[in-house]
């Protein structure tokens, strides 16, 4: 595999955030905290830590051949649950599996400083960039304005550009999955955030400064050095002020005209604070650009790897069966789809909820120890976590753990159905591929609504055969997808 420069730079930099930096493997002994609990005194131990020597030394092919969530799987069998890593001695870094990091409190466990990595992307005085009550307020924006009882709306939108999209394809050809997908997804948020606002010629552009501006924007480098002037980091923020000068003018145009659309961009502008202040055009900008970013990455990596999974030699089984239930649903309701339709279809819903457990969005979820807590592992162990340890979980971990998932790193959609449900068997917070708990994502059935939209059109309109291996992950990138081209034959076709 072809490793560039800059990313075996940021590889170095995840280890180094994440494992330590002055001694080997030690178990004991630890420093210990004395913790109140029940009127008696409890001795209570730090996690194991590692080194970053040991680490980089048993870890380096790992980490280059399968990527950092390989690595952090290991640790976990090694060490358990819980382990803290120190980062030359200046910070502490506590990996956690377990349900604690998503169901604790604001007041233990907060969103860390690393998530400013955004602020360049949707820019300056929202979400990051903004105190935790203006942050949660817009938040609260984002949410209601795509909530299901409004997300019904949308299905005729997303139809009509779905069925447009697919028309332009020829009877047969060989095209790239993954490119294909990233476009629909980008006309289909268009549509349903901006509306009619932009029309088609703007629409193109649009697309072409939002694959600018997220291709470049989360590298690993950005993680830690977001505003680094690197030659991405340059064409990120030239297509973020673009952009969000296309969006100023959409914003001003429709509350000149006084005409209510039926789309985010109108919600937002009806959207106030608690003060009475309506949201001005740059917090209007940022925060359509952040769900475009939401509903453009995590639905065209899932679509992507979905197809990937269904075609794929050995779990053509599940494409057969997701198939039938088009079928079934077409005899029943003929070719119309609506958001009561998109509910029946739980074959192709399982399909893409096991494609996102093996193929999360995003490996590493990060936050802050806001004072010190304890945890008590799996394993019986219980730790004291001081304040002030940046902490981490894995969800491509968090999502293969054997005792909850059978045969973990295997595609099996039906794990989610009747008689298994294999996630709610094994507790709350077993699926994360949205995060969980408070910060769960936002845009999950929105997600979910678009790439039902697309591949139940895919399968009653077309046979459909993968072509190129089945792809990697792009480790090297904060908010990975699949590495590389995903080439797929097609041949029209109707299902009945």
């Amino acid at each position: 595999m072809d490793l560039t420069i800059t990313s075996l730079v940021a590889a170095c930099l995840s280890m180094a955030v994440l494992f330590v930096a002055t001694k080997m493997i030690q178990q004991r002994p630890r420093t210990l905290y004395l913790y109140e609990k029940e009127n008696k005194e409890e001795e209570l131990l730090l996690p194991p830590v590692m080194s970053v020597v040991s680490v980089l030394t048993a870890y380096l092919p790992t980490l280059i051949a399968k990527g950092l969530p390989a690595v952090i799987h290991d640790l976990h069998s090694r060490l358990g649950s819980v382990f803290t890593v120190s980062v030359f001695g200046l910070k502490k870094v506590t990996l956690l599996v377990t349900a604690h990091f998503f169901q604790a409190s604001e007041s233990e466990i907060r969103q860390s400083n690393i998530y400013k990595v955004t602020v360049p992307v949707f820019g300056r005085g929202v979400l990051y960039d903004v105190d935790l009550a203006t942050r949660s307020r817009q938040i609260s924006f984002c949410t209601d304005s795509i909530k299901p009882i409004n997300l019904r709306g949308h299905v005729d939108s997303m139809v009509h550009e779905v069925e447009g999209y697919f028309a332009q394809w020829g009877e047969d050809g060989v095209v790239d999955i993954k490119y294909e997908m990233g476009n629909l997804i980008l006309l289909i948020a268009n549509r349903c955030l901006l509306g009619k606002q932009f029309g088609e010629s703007k629409l193109e552009q649009v697309s072409t400064l939002l694959h600018e501006l997220f291709d470049n924007g989360f590298h690993l480098i950005s993680l830690f050095f977001p505003y680094l002037p690197t030659p991405q980091h340059r064409r990120r923020d030239k297509a973020r002020a673009m952009l969000g000068e296309m969006i100023h003018e959409a914003v001003r145009s429709r509350r000149n005209s006084g005409v209510a659309e039926d789309d985010v961009l109108q919600k937002f502008l009806d959207s106030k604070y608690i003060n009475g202040r309506c949201m001005t055009e740059n917090e209007i900008a940022g925060l359509l650009i952040c769900m475009m970013f939401a509903a453009q990455h995590t639905s065209s990596s899932t679509s992507t790897w979905t197809g990937a999974c269904l075609l794929s030699h050995g779990h053509r089984s599940y494409l057969a069966a997701a198939i039938q239930e088009q079928k079934r649903i077409i005899q029943q309701h003929g070719d119309r789809i609506n958001w009561g339709i998109l509910l029946q279809m739980t074959t192709l819903t399982h399909c893409i909820k096991e494609a996102l457990r093996l193929h999360p969005p995003a490996n590493l979820l990060i936050r802050h120890a806001s004072k010190s807590f304890s945890v008590q592992t799996r394993q019986g162990h219980r730790y004291q976590i001081p304040k002030g340890h940046t902490l981490a979980t894995c969800t491509t971990v968090g999502n293969r753990l054997p005792y909850i998932y059978k045969d973990p790193n295997v595609y099996d959609p039906s794990r989610f159905g009747p008689g298994r449900e294999e996630d709610k068997v094994g507790g709350k917070f077993s699926y994360t591929p949205f995060s969980a708990g408070r910060h769960v994502c936002l845009g999950e059935d929105f997600a979910y609504m678009q790439i039902k939209v697309i591949w139940s059109h895919l399968l009653r309109n077309f046979d459909l055969e993968l072509i190129s291996p089945f792809p990697e992950e792009e480790w090297e990138k904060f908010i990975p997808g699949p590495k590389g081209k995903v080439m797929v034959t097609y041949k029209r076709r109707r299902l009945l």
